[in-house]
């Protein structure tokens, strides 16, 4: 006969601290979950606080403010007549917890607090939280007075323990849990619960969504049921972007999928399901039996309610939703949206006026300047479909109240300045290429020398010291060379600031800009760059991205965004242009890296994601580089390896400066949040480099034995 429940889930742009804002957020979209006829709403983890506040965990003032603000949801009475999963954090035992506060018409139903921490990566939840590590326990928890008053309750019960309603039961897990080898559901649906709830802050990174998708898809295919899977979409003010993808899953089947990238604060997934399919696929497995063993059941709350009506029995009007296929976006397009939108959150947060970028001409410049143009389509695309918080916030930062752009050039041309810098080193090339670039996406454009700066810097050392330093190619030494074109990209860095102050001064509007860098993660990796350069900026949208990430994107958005300029730039030889070009040499940057793109990607692969020092980095490389295409010796593999740690640990303290940046990569090298290794290490790695090279010695042995035997039998 069938017994169909409509259930919502949520992408919520919360932001760490704005206890206000995300109270108006959480209201939103419960009621949006109830005009869509829902009876069960489920939201992201720590909702109430944002998920990103990081040691503001530690103030006790932040779960007095978390109190108020649920107060106030529960007493207003839009959020009533559904059942609310909203996420915050509290203090139990004078013990800190990440929970979930399950409620009905105003009552607390349960506090559910996560019973695995994330603690790894960009995830510190252990710093603040306690894990609830005792499955099925519960105890009860003392209200605060103030929610006393608003409940009528004085107690409620705090622990693993599930809600049973007149027809099906519920039960929460949260973010990490689900990555665990024991995870809640599996306990849970032997104990015939059958809509499960997934609350969590999971942030974006390159080519991760399907292994997170498959997780939340995989939790219903072995025993059934409905997995509702909440996430946090947006800049929760840190370098991380939270990246949606609210889902609702039947039996391992998505039938509702949010969206991964947007501008939208609030975005509800609703669908209507039959209970009767999950005990229909419930039957034809082994769970049946396997229950019966299950001699320590959960708690079970009783909540009083029906939440599939007799009504929906015979309404024929009420459907259920059905199979969809999952949306994943190409690499290209991640890059494209995602520190598209992380910027748009962090410009209309912060209020400035805008953007400043220096425009080099080369890649790196080009993709950053791309990714803006990118988040001006999207604002474009926002107003054309009438969110209201988009058109508030972008005339909020234009100062323009009845202003709707039409264009994404219109937007930029308000919101985006470049600047190409050049000096006698540059060419001719670059300043055209960053000229053009910047017509194609409306970006008030400044192009300008700095020869005379420069000269004037030199000119200073060289009256105090009677010393004049030289180029190389010219005859000087390599420290002359190298501070020579330092003196340029530092002086970049002080220029960038001063166009960011007075730029806008120019056109008589208020404001300063947000300063944007432009080094890729394989450049921080290997240290490529000069420390307090123009590099060092306010924030980084690529700085967690590859070389080679980057030009595949360039390559896409040349077509995707109908910019032919953009092909110049990949066809170009990446250069810093900091040397003099001569008739016989032009600075080339993997030359004077002395490794390619491709392979410091492979080595940040390995350094951070795999673990490896230089050993045993040595040992998989020589095992894939020994191999065609590559052909590479023992001796030649080893002497890529030493050369990298090499760079990568003389230059490790520039990662204590680094811009934040956009992280879209796990072998990214901040040292601020994600890389937590020292910055002074001994850059020779003298034990790893002898065994390094006691294996190169036994290889060769090997290889000239195995050399003779072909040659005799040959």
């Amino acid at each position: 006969m069938g017994h169909y429940i409509t259930v919502s889930t949520c992408n919520l742009n919360q932001w760490a601290l704005d206890f206000e804002g995300n109270r108006d957020r959480i209201i939103e979209s419960i009621k949006e979950a109830k005009d869509h006829g829902s009876s069960l709403r489920v939201g992201p983890e720590l909702e109430i606080t944002g998920y990103g506040c990081l040691d503001h965990f530690l103030e006790n003032d932040l779960y007095d403010h978390s109190w108020e603000i649920y107060s106030e949801i529960l007493a207003n009475t839009d959020t009533h007549g559904i059942l609310v999963d909203i996420g915050m954090p509290i203090i139990h035992k004078s013990v800190k917890y990440n929970c979930r506060v399950i409620s009905y018409n105003g009552k607390i139903l349960l506090i559910r607090p996560k019973l695995v921490l994330a603690n790894d990566g960009n995830y510190r939840e252990m710093r603040y939280f306690t894990p609830w590590s005792r499955p099925k326990y519960y105890e009860e928890y003392r209200l605060p007075i103030a929610i006393q008053k608003v409940t009528g309750q004085s107690t409620v019960y705090i622990g693993d323990c599930v809600i049973e309603t007149a027809e099906t039961r519920i039960g929460a897990e949260t973010c990490e849990e689900l990555f665990t080898p024991q995870a809640p559901h599996i306990a849970m649906a032997l104990d015939g619960v059958e809509i499960f709830t997934n609350s969590s802050g999971s942030h974006h990174e390159l080519r991760k969504l399907d292994t997170r998708l498959e997780l939340i898809m995989e939790a219903t295919k072995k025993c059934g049921g409905v997995y509702l899977y909440s996430n946090q979409k947006g800049c929760d003010g840190d370098r991380l972007y939270y990246d949606g993808c609210a889902s609702i899953i039947v039996n391992g089947q998505m039938i509702a999928q949010g969206s991964q990238f947007s501008l939208k604060d609030v975005e509800v997934i609703t669908a209507t399901i039959d209970l009767d399919d999950i005990k229909s696929f419930r039957n034809q497995k082994s769970t049946g039996i396997q229950a019966v063993a299950e001699r320590n059941p959960f708690k079970s709350i009783e909540a009083g309610i029906e939440l599939s009506p007799q009504s929906n029995v015979f309404n024929p009007l009420i459907r259920p939703s059905l199979p969809i296929s999952v949306k994943y976006h190409l690499p290209e397009e991640e890059i494209a949206l995602g520190p598209a939108c992380w910027l748009w959150d962090y410009l209309r947060r912060s209020k400035c006026a805008g953007f400043f970028l220096p425009l080099s001409g080369g890649v790196d410049s080009c993709a950053t300047a791309t990714i803006v143009h990118s988040m001006c389509r999207l604002i474009v695309s926002s107003c054309e479909d009438g969110d209201k918080q988009v058109i508030s916030d972008i005339q909020m930062l234009t100062k323009s109240p009845d202003w709707i752009p039409r264009t994404p050039q219109e937007v930029a041309g308000k919101l985006f300045y470049t600047s190409y810098m050049g000096t006698k080193n540059s060419s001719a090339e670059t300043r055209s290429r960053a000229k053009e670039l910047a017509d194609k996406i409306g970006s008030f454009h400044v192009d300008l020398n700095m020869d005379s700066l420069v000269t004037a810097v030199v000119s200073v050392f060289e009256v105090a010291t009677g010393r004049k330093p030289i180029f190389k190619i010219f005859g000087g030494s390599q420290t002359e060379n190298l501070a020579l074109q330092n003196i340029q990209a530092r002086l970049r860095m002080v220029l960038s600031y001063l166009f960011a102050q007075l730029l806008p001064w120019t056109r008589d509007i208020a404001g300063g800009l947000l300063v944007l860098g432009s080094a890729n993660v394989d450049e921080c990796l290997r240290g490529y760059l000069t420390k307090y350069d123009c590099s060092s900026a306010d924030l980084n949208p690529i700085g967690g991205i590859s070389k080679t990430d980057l030009k595949r994107f360039i390559g896409w958005a040349c077509t995707n965004f109908e910019l032919p300029i953009l092909r110049e730039f990949i066809e170009a030889t990446p250069t810093a242009e900091l040397e003099p070009i001569t008739a016989d040499y032009v600075q080339s940057d993997e030359i004077d890296m002395g490794m390619s793109y491709a392979e410091l990607y492979r080595f940040g692969r390995l350094r951070k994601v795999d673990k490896c020092g230089p050993l045993a980095m040595f040992v998989k490389l020589y095992h894939e580089w020994s191999q065609p295409p590559y052909n590479l010796t023992a001796e030649q593999v080893a002497e890529k390896v030493k050369r990298f740690w090499f760079f990568y640990a003389i230059n490790r303290h520039k990662m204590t400066t680094m811009t934040p940046a956009y992280h879209a990569e796990q072998y990214s090298p901040d040292d601020n949040r994600f890389d937590l290794r020292p910055f002074l290490i001994n850059p020779r790695f003298p034990l790893a480099n002898k065994n390094i090279d006691r294996l190169v010695e036994a290889i060769t042995i090997r290889e000239d034995e195995i050399r003779k035997v072909n040659l005799s039998v040959d």
